[in-house]
């Protein structure tokens, strides 16, 4: 059982780094040219038809959960950056309907718009999204990110890629706590036990997804709070390391950004995104839903699944709202 397999505890601590330690990582780990001259969905490329067909196969029982927020008002966006909550409008209503304005046009009808930043929400970032100096994923110059969107690595690059066997690694139940608190640093060995703990092996290709509890504990007090963009718990700089020698596809967490914030230097803002997606082409989730699957795991055991996450083949975009989905 596994409740009864011991715990290695961690203190969820990270050291400082300086500017130039951070820029010896990105070029350590540096992907550039791995997959052509030409690739434009990085770590994406681990997946193999082979790896879809197995993670098919893991499917039992046809039980489906969704990992997405719903896309309304009551989302996490207020305004950081200019990020806002959707805005759903109706152009056509029941009420327009009933009032028999639209019985010309032989029909009766309903039709409604949304207009949303493609971040707002449960979302992937594209390799478009975060920049290294003067270059974004695979060296790419980072001009060709203009007004009309992104000429390299945009996310309709994925469309058909965000497939694969998920994997499942509940940080805040192997600590025994409803969330971890802001600041802790999730380290690689930490990672390793929580898989160890679970019985669950990270292979080449997965889709790794890891819970914090942040969300879930601001959902339960329905107070986003700082959620956006403050303090939070995430990934310690090491993890970079883990995930490129495990070679996996994508990682995904219930924060709004992975990482661990406070960041552990100063003078770079968001400095894990740097390491990992222009240098290393990782393709991320953020702001996914994941209480519904913890308490099923913890309840079945199983913590593989089939897992399908499907972007918007958004010209250009370099994010794009989604609605993951994990079958068993």
């Amino acid at each position: 059982m596994t409740g009864k397999k011991s715990k290695i505890r961690f203190d969820g601590t990270q050291p400082k780094v300086s500017a130039e330690e951070l820029r010896q990582k990105c070029l350590e780990l540096r992907a550039w040219g791995r997959w052509g001259e030409d690739d434009e969905i990085g770590t994406l490329n681990h997946v193999s038809l082979e790896d879809i067909a197995a993670a098919a196969r893991l499917i039992r029982s046809g039980k489906t959960m969704s990992l997405a927020l719903p896309f309304d008002q009551n989302g996490p966006a207020h305004g950081r950056r200019g990020r806002f909550n959707p805005v759903h409008y109706m152009m056509y209503t029941g009420t327009d309907a009933y009032s028999g304005v639209q019985d010309s046009h032989g029909i009766r009808y309903a039709d409604d718009a949304v207009i949303m930043p493609l971040q707002c929400g449960t979302q992937w970032d594209a390799l478009s999204h975060v920049f290294y100096d003067n270059h974004m994923w695979n060296g790419y110059d980072i001009r060709l990110v203009d007004g009309t969107g992104a000429k390299k690595n945009g996310i309709e690059k994925t469309k058909d890629k965000m497939v694969g066997r998920g994997v499942f690694l509940d940080i805040a139940r192997y600590e025994d706590v409803d969330t971890l608190p802001d600041g802790y640093a999730i380290s690689a060995a930490q990672l390793d036990a929580v898989a160890a703990y679970q019985g669950v092996e990270i292979r080449r290709g997965d889709f790794v997804i890891f819970r914090t509890g942040q969300m879930g504990a601001r959902l339960r007090a329905k107070e986003w709070g700082t959620y956006s963009g403050g303090d939070a718990p995430g990934l310690a700089l090491d993890t970079a390391k883990w995930i490129a020698e495990k070679q996996i596809a994508a990682i995904c967490s219930d924060t709004f950004g992975v990482e661990v914030r406070p960041n552990p230097t100063d003078m770079i803002r968001q400095p894990w995104h740097w390491i990992v997606i222009p240098n290393m082409g990782l393709t991320m989730g953020e702001i996914f839903y994941l209480e519904e699957l913890a308490d099923d795991c913890a309840a079945d055991g199983i913590y593989e699944f089939f897992f399908c996450g499907a972007s918007l083949p958004i010209t250009g975009g370099v994010g794009s709202p989604t609605n993951p989905m994990v079958i068993k």
